[in-house]
């Protein structure tokens, strides 16, 4: 009832806020043209994205963009297959009317807007190092959304089999990691391995991967760097476009079926989309893994208003998520079995009714999401509400029953442009709380608060960008006390942490194809309640965890530096980082076990050291011809803990990933290509050998064809993948179905990663006009 009145509540809100903040409406048009011949483009698409506004070119190569304001600077972003994006800053008091001449290229185009920064800006004027994955590179086949991000140097994924995966950027993951959707911080108990994000991986457009230090903008947690997920832009004015993805996998059965609809009239827009997985047991080299498989339903939508004041989106999210679990146990020949020592039949591996253990994890989230233009600048309020259950069970009942609720509230107040310097000021704010509903007990029920300000400047000036800024942070945590028959499970604690962090940026275009950028900044995150009230063990771990109640904050302090290149045949990019964090908590094993329910787990206990990460990035493109793509990247990581003077535990191999595409004219098809591609990684025998165990190298074969036929006028994408094509054994340095990670009596017991897996796509979008 709640959560109905809550809705109900800010769809009002969105309905009377076109009254509020009036303004004169504004409608610019404009015209898209190849440069080369003058020719029109019709089809480009035409975007702002701080104000969310949409336009397509018609037949002409006109557009027009309605319900802008009639004042403020704004960047606008113009795309065309087979063209190099354009943009270009406007001033809405003096602009009339917009001429956008492309350029042809054989590069493959590329998202250069970053929008996750404070200021949304091209690339090349953004200091951060940053990667965009647009709609075509996550509509390649992956298991889930993180999965489709791991192409991005220095990007890897900590992996429970292929349904589940947690971000991991430049060897940092689990909190030290922001992820925004809808504008908001995800809050799903992100300190827990066997689960991974929670969010619909069809439901952004557009994914946009800020790596290393980001406290400036997201307060705690961001020490790593931040995964903004970006909802689909709106339709054109009078439009309705809908989109159907299905995908099938042979290894697991995957089946991923996902429909959404957009309409816009007259600046009324809205969106809804609907997504449901199924997959049983997964398949290795050497056979499947029981009770594996998982099932997902995903339903989200989004009601809103575009107008000349600005625009204000409701998105409302539900997301559910079933996956099996099984803690290995072997027969005389090295058989998977049941707890009655029967063999699992192939039957049992291709069974979609998943068994026990298993777990059930829920996420709501509602997300109110505004820019207003105000006075001399405009503000962007977004405000939100999130519950996070997850339930482990061993039976009908829940064992462990997280159940957590979080509001947010962010607001940053925008500065129109003078003399080419443009501040923003912000603040920000979360609460949160979570309870303990289960018969098993893991952390403690617990309270959280936090609050941020900060100030930011940027300065554009020729081919220069200069940006500085300050944040000031503070954070409470208390731990409640918990006693069960008699014994106290859970003591109480109450910790406050306050921070100043602050960051410095600069880059230099040379010319139209060098470009360099440099960042400096520090960054701390506060200990998550897990971190300091663990006392207990669940499915999945493998471990017994204590907490420690007296950690302090980490602090990060990072520098980084990129080299870019983008030629007409050529494009590379070359990048250095090194993070040095104070206080970094993990846990570690020193021998001790305990005894739960006839079951031996090895504890964990929560400490700190000092340690330091420095790493590489580096790409390279090259298309030589209109027909012929080769894509190169490569990523390494390099992690200390100097305080006890030996390698972190559980950090990436160096990777490298080549790609080879023949890219074809055929008649009758659009976007034909055959790939090949070759995916490395370099053995990681720097880890910490009191509870990890080193991994070789390995060496995997992808292939993949597609193209986009037309039926009638209707395109159809379709697309077939083969992934580990010559059924490779190997194991991955981030898998925790490695050796060592299921029983610390017998480390060479593991489970190989995913085997061969072919997996066929289809893809139809379609435009309702009026």
């Amino acid at each position: 009832m709640k959560k109905l009145q809550l809705i109900g509540f800010v769809i009002l809100y969105t309905l009377l806020s076109s009254t509020a903040f009036a303004s004169v409406l504004k409608d610019i048009k404009g015209k898209v043209i190849d440069a080369s011949n003058q020719q029109t483009l019709p089809g480009a698409t035409i975007f702002i994205p701080d104000l969310k506004v949409t336009a397509q070119t018609n037949n002409d190569g006109a557009f027009t963009l309605t319900n802008l304001p009639s004042r403020g600077s704004y960047l606008v972003e113009v795309h065309y297959v087979g063209y190099k994006t354009a943009t270009q800053v406007i001033n809405l008091a003096s602009a009339n009317s917009l001429s956008f001449a492309l350029q042809p290229t054989a590069i493959e185009t590329k998202e250069i807007v970053i929008t996750g920064s404070l200021i949304s800006s091209t690339s090349k004027r953004n200091s951060a190092s940053s990667a965009v994955v647009g709609k075509d590179q996550l509509l390649q086949p992956s298991t889930n959304l993180i999965d489709a991000l791991t192409r991005i140097p220095g990007v890897s994924q900590i992996t429970t089999g292929p349904s589940i995966s947690k971000p991991v950027i430049r060897g940092l993951g689990y909190n030290r990691i922001v992820t925004l959707d809808d504008g908001i911080k995800q809050q799903g108990q992100q300190w827990g391995d066997e689960h991974g994000i929670e969010i619909d991986q069809f439901k952004s457009d557009r994914v946009e991967v800020l790596r290393g230090a980001a406290s400036l903008m997201y307060g705690s947690d961001a020490l790593g760097g931040v995964i903004n997920l970006l909802e689909p832009s709106t339709a054109p004015e009078g439009q309705v476009k809908s989109e159907f993805i299905t995908n099938y996998s042979t290894n697991n059965g995957l089946t991923a079926n996902s429909l959404m609809l957009n309409g816009n009239e007259n600046g009324f827009v809205w969106r809804a989309r609907g997504t449901y997985k199924n997959a049983y047991s997964f398949k290795t080299p050497t056979g499947y893994f029981p009770n594996s498989g998982f099932n997902e339903t995903d339903l989200s939508g989004m009601v809103g208003l575009n107008k000349s004041w600005g625009y204000t989106h409701l998105n409302v999210s539900n997301f559910r998520n079933n996956i099996g679990f099984y803690e290995p146990s072997l027969d005389e020949n090295g058989n998977f079995v049941k707890e009655d020592g029967a063999a699992f039949t192939d039957q049992d591996n291709k069974n979609r009714t998943l068994g026990y253990p298993r777990q059930d994890i829920r996420h709501f989230k509602i997300a109110l999401n505004n820019n207003f233009i105000l006075g001399n600048g405009n503000l962007k309020a977004d405000f939100g509400y999130q519950q996070n259950q997850r339930r482990e069970l061993d039976g009908p009942d829940p064992a462990l029953f997280f159940d957590l609720k979080t509001y947010n509230a962010d607001l940053k107040y925008y500065l129109h442009e003078t003399n080419g310097w443009q501040p923003v000021f912000g603040l920000s704010v979360d609460d949160a709380h979570s309870q303990n509903k289960g018969s098993e007990f893991l952390i403690p029920a617990y309270d959280t608060f936090g609050f941020g300000v900060f100030a930011f400047a940027k300065k554009n000036w020729n081919n220069n960008t200069f940006s500085l800024g300050a944040r000031y942070d503070f954070r409470k945590n208390n731990g409640k006390q918990l006693i069960e028959d008699g014994e106290e499970v859970f003591a109480p604690f109450q910790n406050k942490f306050s921070n100043v962090s602050g960051a410095l940026g600069f880059t230099h275009q040379f010319n139209e194809e060098w470009n360099f950028k440099a960042n400096a900044g520090s960054a701390f995150r506060a200990p998550n309640p897990a971190e300091l009230g663990s006392n207990g063990v669940h499915e999945g771990t493998f471990r017994y965890e204590i907490g420690n109640s007296n950690l302090s904050p980490e602090r990060s302090y990072q520098v980084d530096a990129t080299l870019e290149y983008e030629g007409k045949i050529v494009s590379a990019s070359v990048g250095v980082y090194n993070n040095y964090i104070h206080n970094y908590i993990y846990a570690a094993s020193n021998g001790e076990i305990r005894d739960v329910d006839g079951t031996d787990f090895a504890i964990y206990r929560y400490g700190q050291v000092n340690a330091n990460l420095y790493g590489a990035e580096a790409s390279l493109t090259i298309h030589p011809v209109s027909f012929i793509h080769f894509e190169n990247t490569f990523g390494y990581v390099h992690a200390q803990n100097n305080t006890l003077g030996k390698p972190l535990s559980f950090i990436p191999a160096g990777t490298l990933r080549n790609e080879l595409r023949f890219e074809p004219k055929l008649k009758g098809t659009n976007d034909a290509y055959l790939s090949v591609g070759i995916n490395s990684a370099f053995k990681q025998t720097r880890v910490d050998d009191v509870f990890e165990t080193p991994t070789s190298g390995y060496t995997l074969l992808n292939a993949g064809i597609g193209a986009t036929v037309n039926v009638g006028k209707q395109p159809i994408k379709i697309s077939v993948s083969a992934n580990n094509l010559l059924n490779q054994k190997y194991y991955d340095a981030l898998s925790r179905f490695k050796p060592g990670r299921f029983d610390q009596e017998n480390p060479n017991l593991g489970v190989y990663n995913t085997g061969r897996n072919i997996t066929f796509g289809l893809y139809v979008p379609f435009t309702l006009a009026k």
